[in-house]
């Protein structure tokens, strides 16, 4: 009976030897990384989808920055026109290098799917004072079919809303000045031609249908102005196109001379601060700006309607529809939580907070509109090529896709200030 007893463990220890001389994983470690070399020698390749095999090759061949840069000058010319028109282009031709920098042209036509129509061009001697002075001339015609207007005054209602029509054009000249770094000067004198028609669009009444010429002051009696400006800017951000970092300030003061009527002469204050603090090497940042336009009409006259302060729309408060607001002074507020989700694509959180008011004595934080939500920049060539906004209020939510940034300042003494001058 031993021998038996014998054999069998014997045999045993045979049949282990014979099958193989690696021993069973003793651990969880060991299993786990047992698992890991049998699956690496049978790897298969992932599956990359359409869309992101083209967002992949788009930015490997630079696609924004070839379509933003274009070609000798001519480029398409995307958004860039007033909120509420729907998607804008058509062709540009734009110039700064010209004789080594001296000199700059530029001309542009657009159409928006609403129907809108915008037409501009402009040349400058850039290098006068040894560079420290530009010289320029613009021109710029306009024709927006459906401007929203639902009233006046902050307690207007959303179910007032009506359109009208928007026909100018305007001629500038424009002189710079930097005498010290971070800090410039300049000043405009020009003329501005305005015709205000019935709004193109049948799903709205027409605002001179709505309204009268006692509430809405230039509805019916339109003029043309002699338009003198002044302006400074103290400006330390890093990229003006795309910012990380810095201050900037910029104050104009304009006064329009109503030379037809005699009814329509004011003066109008523009006022901008913005600030930007970065952190984490400038990939998260916090972005602030107060903006306030304020109108003061000469004793006995009035300021038009369509040149008043306005609220409402992509660039203030982002969740209320275009051109919510209107009234003699406005005053805005925004803020934005911006980071860096990948190259060329940053996030934002945003809080907007404002009020259009008739008197100066209303400027409080007191009953002030407020919207908020979140949205996402794409960039090329430091700069935000198009920015997606959803933003959200007590009147509902809207989502705005723009070819512009918000906190870059339209160009001096030509369209300071959204919505309109």
């Amino acid at each position: 009976m031993k021998r038996f007893y014998i054999s069998i463990i014997l045999g045993m220890v045979a049949t282990l030897a014979a099958h193989g001389q690696t021993n069973p994983p003793e651990t969880r470690a060991d299993e786990i990384e047992a698992q890991r070399a049998s699956k690496a020698t049978h790897l298969t390749p992932d599956e990359v989808t359409r869309v992101e095999r083209i967002v992949r090759q788009a930015r490997e061949d630079h696609w924004l920055d070839r379509l933003s840069y274009g070609f000798n000058g001519f480029r398409p010319k995307i958004g860039n026109m007033v909120t509420g028109s729907g998607f804008a282009i058509g062709p540009e031709y734009s110039r700064d290098d010209l004789g080594d920098g001296k000199y700059s042209v530029d001309a542009s036509a657009q159409i928006s799917t609403r129907g809108y129509l915008k037409g501009e061009a402009g040349v400058g001697l850039m290098k006068l004072l040894n560079g420290h002075s530009t010289l320029s001339a613009r021109t710029m015609y306009r024709n927006y079919n459906s401007i929203n207007y639902y009233g006046p005054g902050p307690d207007s209602q959303k179910t007032g809303r009506s359109v009208y029509r928007l026909e100018d054009t305007s001629i500038d000249l424009i002189g710079t000045l930097t005498p010290v770094k971070h800090f410039n000067l300049g000043g405009s004198f020009g003329k501005l031609w305005s015709n205000i028609g019935r709004g193109d669009d049948d799903r709205y009444i027409s605002t001179d249908v709505q309204f009268k010429e006692a509430t809405t002051p230039g509805l019916t009696r339109q003029t043309g102005f002699l338009r003198t400006r002044t302006f400074a800017q103290f400006d330390t951000r890093d990229n003006p196109l795309g910012p990380k970092s810095g201050t900037n300030v910029v104050f104009m003061e304009s006064w329009y001379s109503d030379r037809d009527l005699g009814q329509f002469n004011f003066r109008k204050t523009d006022i901008e601060v913005q600030q930007f603090i970065p952190f984490l090497n400038k990939t998260r940042r916090i972005a602030l700006r107060a903006k306030g336009a304020f109108t003061d009409p000469d004793a006995g006259n009035r300021v038009p309607f369509y040149m008043q302060a306005i609220l409402g729309g992509s660039d203030d408060l982002r969740g209320f529809r275009p051109f919510r607001f209107y009234d003699r002074n406005m005053i805005v507020y925004n803020a934005e939580y911006q980071w860096e989700v990948f190259s060329g694509l940053d996030g934002a959180l945003f809080f907007d907070a404002g009020k259009v008011m008739s008197n100066w004595s209303d400027l409080k934080f007191s009953n002030l509109e407020t919207s908020a939500g979140f949205g996402l920049r794409f960039n090329a060539r430091n700069s935000t090529f198009l920015r997606v906004d959803v933003g959200f209020s007590h009147e509902g939510f809207q989502v705005w896709f723009k070819f512009n940034d918000l906190f870059n300042s339209r160009k001096f003494a030509t369209a300071f200030a959204q919505p309109l001058y």
